[in-house]
């Protein structure tokens, strides 16, 4: 019988490189997207045949309070939590040899738990290949580097760079903007190369101190993986040099937000050819179907891209963030947007989700609209040709409204899963109402003496 290490992929093996492994950490993403579990001696991992986490850790808030289960009944029945020995790999940062798994989990039954973020993802995906579809995914990761804050009563400000002047705006695409913070930045290098993660290109947005990270084309289960894997890679490296990393949709007043563009095509499984492509290169009818359903389907699915009340916050006019579901070749005021490219890597990107979203989530709800588009055989409004941040906006303009929204939306809630849709509306509710009890800044300064 192998041992258990002889399971891990090339880079978790290059990172042991002949050392004694000394803590494994048992992980699970929740719906926010944290990573939940269990970390243990590496010998007791290779001898221990089950892990046990209660499915309660669904139900859980950002804040740490527990929302209601829709079932009624709060029992917290034990989950199987299942090793996938594909997603190991090194917890660069931590001062032993330290291994991060991804667990899946599953019923005492062996049946996957529908809210299990990755198992919604892992549902979708099943969707796909059903119909003989592969779907492939390329998201785009954008954050902040912002200066410690270790006082949520005071503002966000960018963070203090290598010239001792803080980080300023405006300068996207700035090679010494990025330079700034090379220290940062150069962890993340280190530590991504640890993890056997691949970067695609690193770049300076248009805010202060917002950087973005692109991530090669894959399969959408792994990319997902492969974010969770980042965020947390990304705040340790910043930790490292006196500052924070923040994946806030909207971290800082007057700076761009934060988003998670998601490209997507679809090939089929048996050809490896994108569906989006005729054989003469043009445009198929399964393009046009797939950016239909997200202009149907989008607005029900904005609760899962945009999962929190700062979310929407980033839907503003002129702040390089989309507004509408309109679409475009080549158009970055449209929401939904076609790249150039060849006719092999046809694709459309969704430029709505927040990189806040759970990414599991973000790109199940994503590729979930193009799948009801092509099995709906829609057909997507005209063209935008213009600016279309002249249209009026198509998104909700809060949680609220937005969870009405996915609510409403039966075929979505059906491929996402019922149970799931009833946890994560019970959650994100939850979440609402205890915002909705904390006084501003701005209602104190305008309305206490005015009104």
């Amino acid at each position: 019988m192998s041992k258990w290490t002889d399971k891990l992929p090339e880079a978790a093996s290059d990172w042991i490189a002949g050392r004694r492994v000394d803590e494994v950490e048992c992980i699970i993403g929740d719906i926010a997207g944290v990573a939940r579990g269990k970390a243990m001696p590496a010998s007791k991992f290779a001898t221990q045949t089950s892990y046990f986490l209660p499915n309660s850790i669904f139900l859980q808030t950002i804040t740490g309070e527990w929302a209601d289960p829709p079932s009624g009944a709060f029992t917290e029945p034990d989950m199987i939590l299942v090793p996938d020995f594909s997603s190991a790999c090194a917890a660069p940062w931590t001062a032993d040899v330290t291994l991060q798994i991804i667990h899946d989990a599953q019923d005492q039954k062996g049946v996957p738990i529908p809210t299990a973020p990755r198992n919604v993802l892992k549902r979708i995906v099943d969707l796909y290949l059903k119909e003989g579809w592969q779907p492939i995914v390329a998201p785009e990761m954008e954050f902040f580097l912002v200066a410690r804050n270790i006082d949520p009563n005071m503002p966000i400000i960018p963070p203090m760079g290598r010239s001792g002047r803080r980080a300023a705006g405006k300068q996207a695409y700035s090679m010494s903007a990025v330079d700034e913070y090379g220290k940062v930045i150069d962890d993340i290098y280190d530590f991504a190369e640890a993890q056997g993660l691949e970067i695609d290109g690193i770049l300076q947005e248009g805010g202060a101190g917002q950087v973005e990270i692109n991530l090669a084309h894959g399969d959408p289960v792994r990319l997902a993986d492969e974010i969770f894997f980042f965020k947390r890679l990304i705040r340790e490296a910043a930790l490292r040099h006196d500052c924070f990393a923040t994946f806030m949709a909207k971290p800082i007043e007057g700076e761009p937000g934060s988003a998670m563009h998601i490209h997507h095509s679809v090939v089929d499984a048996r050809t490896g050819k994108n569906i989006f492509s005729a054989k003469d290169g043009s445009e198929t009818p399964a393009f046009l179907h797939f950016i239909a359903g997200m202009q149907k389907h989008l607005p029900g699915a904005v609760a899962l891209l945009a999962p929190y009340v700062n979310s929407y916050r980033r839907y503003v006019p002129d702040f390089a963030a989309p507004i509408n579901l309109e679409w475009g070749r080549d158009n970055r005021t449209t929401g939904l947007r076609v790249p150039i490219s060849g006719p092999e890597a046809r694709r459309i990107e969704n430029r709505l989700a927040g990189m806040d979203c759970n990414p599991y989530l973000g790109l199940a709800a994503s590729l979930a609209c193009g799948y009801l588009g092509l099995k709906e055989g829609l057909m997507p409004k005209p063209e935008c040709v213009g600016d279309a941040y002249m249209n009026e906006t198509d998104l909700p303009y809060n949680l609220g409204d937005a969870l009405d929204l996915l609510e409403e939306d039966t075929a979505l809630r059906e491929v996402l899963g019922e149970e799931f849709c009833g946890v994560y509306d019970s959650v994100k509710r939850n979440e609402y109402k205890e915002f909705l009890q904390v006084i501003s800044p701005w209602e104190r300064e305008h309305l206490l003496l005015n009104v």
